[in-house]
């Protein structure tokens, strides 16, 4: 018996190891937070998809349940008001596959850890 599991090493390939009705979530998922955030790179960290850009900006998995949706502590906490009706932890969120995707959230979520990234950015270049 196989017991190696496949990692992907792309997006693309991370999508495609979903049923289609996953797939459909996860990219338009994937959308968002390219259009929110055009300059990121995509990646895949710890086995999943991850954009980076001056860092990491968000990492997002789907589960069997939910799409887990990791945008740091800071992303949580900024936001918590609005993310309240989700299950989460401290740094991520647990966004149902029942329910429609909250994008516009998503979106704030993505331009709000850019900008802190290009801020941390620039704080490390003023102490050089």
């Amino acid at each position: 018996m196989n017991s190696e599991r496949i990692i992907p090493k792309t997006i693309d390939e991370y999508i495609s190891f979903y049923p289609p009705n996953i797939q459909e979530i996860l990219k338009e998922l994937r959308a968002t937070i390219k259009a929110a955030a055009p300059e990121a790179e995509e990646i895949i960290s710890y086995q999943m998809p991850a954009y980076r850009y001056h860092g990491i900006v968000v990492y997002f998995a789907a589960f069997s349940k939910h799409i887990g949706f990791y945008p740091k502590v800071s992303g949580i906490e900024t936001f918590k008001n609005e993310l309240s009706v989700y299950k989460g932890a401290k740094g991520s969120v647990q966004f149902p596959l029942d329910k429609p995707l909250p994008l516009e959230l998503i979106a704030k979520i993505i331009r709000f850890r850019v900008n802190e990234n290009l801020e941390q950015a620039q704080i490390k270049v003023k102490k050089k």
